[in-house]
């Protein structure tokens, strides 16, 4: 099986209007760059985006945000991004807030094949509202859906061309989960290196989750929220 292709363009040939795409990252950390640009230029709309966040203004989700191709966000933070705050104030987006946690079982939940969970996150709280709660050994749960969607987009440090990943430090976030979720899984990759070349002990993600992989360029080191100290 062929798994590697050219670009991002092509990576993400095949989504539709109307979809629900997840993505990895954290912040700006780990985020599928490549391919998020690719998807601007798609131009697909009317998108359901599950992500940890929704990036800022002018990068990461907030360039699909900006044109308007994102219908509703699954998210557990998004508190980096004023386009964000004022397309939900004025009802042009729809946001279902997700503790950090929960977001993160969902994904590995869809994953694993498994339909729903309970968890005590959220119990007496918004995020329990309309949903089945139970008591189990004395206290109280909430039942949370996983999550899947029609494709999921993920950036590691390296990949080899059957899909195998590693990911670097902090990037080794959401990516994970969210490989294993969608029911195509793209793959951008800082290095891509032939089957083999990898150490099998560091393998994150098997390349069993991955439908397509590619090598991306052009990656930024951005920071979301710069903090320096006073010259003393």
């Amino acid at each position: 099986m062929n798994k590697v292709v050219a670009n991002a363009s092509e990576a993400v040939r095949g989504v539709k209007s109307g979809m629900t795409l997840l993505f990895g990252g954290f912040g700006l950390c780990g985020i599928p760059e490549n391919s998020i640009l690719a998807l601007r230029e798609l131009g697909a709309n009317n998108l359901t985006c599950v992500s940890n966040n929704a990036g800022v203004d002018d990068w990461g989700l907030g360039l699909l945000l900006q044109k308007g191709q994102i219908k509703k966000m699954v998210s557990s933070y998004v508190g980096e991004n004023e386009l964000f705050e004022k397309l939900f104030l004025s009802g042009q987006l729809e946001v279902e807030l997700t503790p950090q946690g929960t977001l993160a079982e969902k994904l590995r939940a869809g994953g694993a094949g498994i339909p729903a969970f309970y968890t005590p996150t959220g119990v007496g709280t918004v995020v329990a509202e309309g949903k089945e709660t139970k008591t189990i050994d004395g206290r109280e749960y909430v039942l949370e859906r996983a999550i899947t969607g029609d494709f999921a987009f993920v950036k590691a440090w390296k990949g080899d061309k059957f899909g195998n990943l590693v990911f670097r430090k902090a990037s080794r976030n959401f990516n994970p989960m969210v490989a294993t979720a969608g029911k195509i899984t793209v793959a951008e990759v800082e290095e891509l290196v032939e089957i083999g070349e990898l150490d099998p002990d560091s393998i994150h993600t098997p390349g069993v989750y991955i439908n397509r992989i590619f090598q991306g360029t052009n990656y930024q080191k951005r920071i979301e929220n710069l903090t320096v100290s006073k010259p003393a």
